[in-house]
């Protein structure tokens, strides 16, 4: 057993700088001596990164020669977004909300779903009043509903070109599934059924309708696998391809980015055609880089130039939000910090309109 060896790790560069990983392995005594090593590994970045190979290479009892070995791993570890920073916030907006959802007698009075007739009492709607159940009982008798659970969820990320630009520090895609993979988890635990969609230039993922808090770790894995793409997102391909997969009405929350009304038409029209069929949420981030020069007194030329054009872009930003809410679409834009909340706040305003 040589005293020490040395040990070198091909991987992928989101594991280690430059791709490689060395060390040195010394022996451990006792009744069966042993030289190990243990490696600690820090992801840079979400996705699949590969462990391809290990070498390990020992001196010869003279000193004179190497002796080396490789070993193939051709290995992937997944690197999943960390959810921690907004798990708080989330989970201070799911208990606020936790009157909603978690039991069958405390969904009566919301949604669309039919449960029973109650005695009429002060506060309820008036429209739910029913009229001839009334006269047949000679007291006001008024309908309950209940919310409808099971609803189909999917959570579309567009991982373009748009999308792999950072904000905050945080590539807006990663911030995408970080919200995505939050969202996911609060409507397994409203028993919906959720899955996770993913497209550039083509549609990438698509994974199957979980419905138990159990199937999350699938959702992360899946999340893992999208990828950075500097390519223009096909919003027609892409949602066309979606709509063939879904069978009943869902709804679809887009995270995506868009920069001007030319560039957004397309999309505007893939989305004219879901909406018939489906309920659609937008989620988009605040540019609050061009907010700021919108705003930022100008003292230059070149000052009044940046204005007018941040100023220009921003009206391009609203027309195309427009547009969309006239569709019948609904659009959110929120702080790239605060996109989990917000998200998790629209989905639980739907689910209570009952307007799946």
């Amino acid at each position: 057993m040589p005293p020490r060896a040395e040990l070198a790790l091909a991987l992928d560069d989101r594991l280690a700088r430059g791709g490689r990983l060395a060390a040195d392995m010394r022996a451990i005594g006792g009744d069966r001596p042993a030289i190990a090593r243990t490696l600690s590994l820090t992801a840079s970045r979400r996705g699949q990164a590969l462990i391809e190979a290990l070498w390990i290479r020992w001196a010869g009892p003279l000193g004179l020669v190497w002796k080396q070995r490789r070993f193939s791993i051709d290995s992937a570890i997944s690197v999943v977004p960390s959810l921690r920073a907004v798990t708080d916030e989330g989970s201070r907006l799911f208990q606020r909300n936790s009157w909603f959802g978690l039991r069958q007698q405390r969904l009566r009075g919301e949604g669309s779903e039919y449960e029973a007739l109650a005695e009429y009492q002060p506060g309820m709607d008036r429209r739910a009043i029913d009229w001839n159940a009334s006269a047949r009982h000679v007291k006001l008798l008024a309908k309950e509903y209940r919310v409808e659970r099971d609803n189909r969820v999917v959570l579309a990320i567009d991982s373009g070109r748009t999308m792999a630009e950072p904000v905050g520090g945080m590539p807006r895609v990663d911030r995408a599934v970080s919200a995505a993979l939050l969202l996911a988890y609060v409507g397994l635990k409203m028993n919906d059924r959720v899955s996770l969609f993913s497209f550039a230039a083509k549609p990438h993922t698509l994974t199957p309708a979980y419905m138990h808090t159990q199937d999350f770790p699938a959702l992360q894995r899946a999340a893992s696998l999208i990828d950075y793409a500097h390519v223009e997102s096909n919003f027609t391909l892409a949602l066309t391809t979606l709509s063939a997969q879904l069978n009943r009405r869902s709804l679809i929350i887009l995270f995506t980015e868009f920069t001007d009304a030319t560039s957004a038409d397309l999309m505007i029209r893939a989305a004219g055609r879901l909406v018939k069929t489906h309920r659609l949420l937008f989620v988009v981030i605040k540019d609050e880089e061009v907010e700021s020069e919108e705003r930022r007194r100008p003292e230059t030329g070149a000052d009044v130039t940046r204005s007018n054009v941040a100023a220009a872009m921003l009206r391009d930003r609203q027309l195309v939000i427009a547009r969309l809410q006239r569709l019948g679409a609904d659009v959110i834009e929120v702080p790239a910090d605060a996109m989990g909340a917000s998200a998790i706040e629209a989905y639980l305003g739907i689910k209570r309109a009952g307007s799946l």
